[in-house]
């Protein structure tokens, strides 16, 4: 009976304890320097709501004490680098109930591009390796890893409605189902259905823009499969919502009601 005692309080500690240490946390004072790095590398915080922006700010602050970061390549991880990162991923979370990326860990950092390993089978079964240059990636083991200069690049990925963040953390909203197939987890068979039929829909109708040289408003990289092409909507949605609400209404609307925001709000 002893034993079991022990073991009770042992366990009571343990989920307690990390509880209290994150109210704690969250009850501090949103560090100025930190406000002035969201103002400097996230041009849609200063013209959020006040609401919008505390709700950020709360979920950064619970980001960057459960996540760990990783400098590699050399890389120094600054405050700039922790903030701005926690920053973009966080804009996916506003207005929803969601944990703040409960299977995610590790986010690695390098200077610019990396070179990761490719394994591709081709015709005849012969498998070829190859190196392949990215400037991030989502793994389901709890990793995110991201090319600093890239997350930088304020005034270029403004231009082309690009955002590596926003990109590869969809994909780990996507995983979080148990899948990374462009169907993150929704409220109801309903939902479902309705998403289903809206991004099936987008999808062909993005391969067959490409297939006629057509411009597109969704990155071209959408068409590599159903999770490439939620990840670079999620980008569209954040970056050049007038373009896509005005060109693809129904996709937009779609992802507005996911993601319970209008960034249109904050052009």
């Amino acid at each position: 009976m002893g034993w079991l005692i022990v073991i009770a309080v042992v366990l009571l500690f343990a989920f307690e304890v990390p509880r209290v240490r994150l109210r704690y946390v969250l009850s501090q004072a949103f560090p100025l320097p930190y406000s002035k790095i969201l103002r400097k590398n996230l041009p849609a915080y200063s013209k959020m709501p006040t609401d919008l922006q505390m709700q950020l700010k709360r979920r950064i602050r619970q980001f960057l004490y459960q996540k760990t970061f990783v400098g590699c390549g050399g890389l120094e991880i600054t405050d700039e680098i922790r903030v701005t990162i926690a920053g973009k991923a966080c804009m996916l979370l506003l207005n929803r109930s969601s944990e703040v990326y409960p299977q995610l860990t590790h986010i690695l950092v390098y200077p610019s591009a990396f070179v990761a390993p490719r394994k591709e089978m081709l015709n005849g079964g012969v498998v070829t390796h190859t190196n392949q240059g990215l400037s991030g990636e989502s793994w389901s083991d709890g990793r995110v890893i991201l090319a600093w200069d890239q997350v930088a690049l304020n005034s270029h990925n403004e231009m082309h409605g690009q955002d590596v963040v926003l990109h590869e953390f969809a994909h780990q909203l996507d995983s979080e189902s148990g899948q990374t197939n462009g169907a993150p987890i929704l409220n109801s068979t309903a939902a479902y259905q309705a998403w289903s039929k809206v991004m099936e829909s987008e999808y062909s109708g993005l391969l067959n823009a490409i297939n006629h040289h057509h411009g597109t408003v969704i990155d071209p990289y959408g068409a590599t499969n159903p999770a490439e092409f939620f990840a670079v909507s999620t980008e569209a949605f954040f970056k050049k919502s007038e373009q896509l609400a005005q060109h693809h209404p129904a996709l937009y609307a779609q992802l507005q009601s996911y993601y319970k925001v209008d960034p249109r709000d904050w052009v």
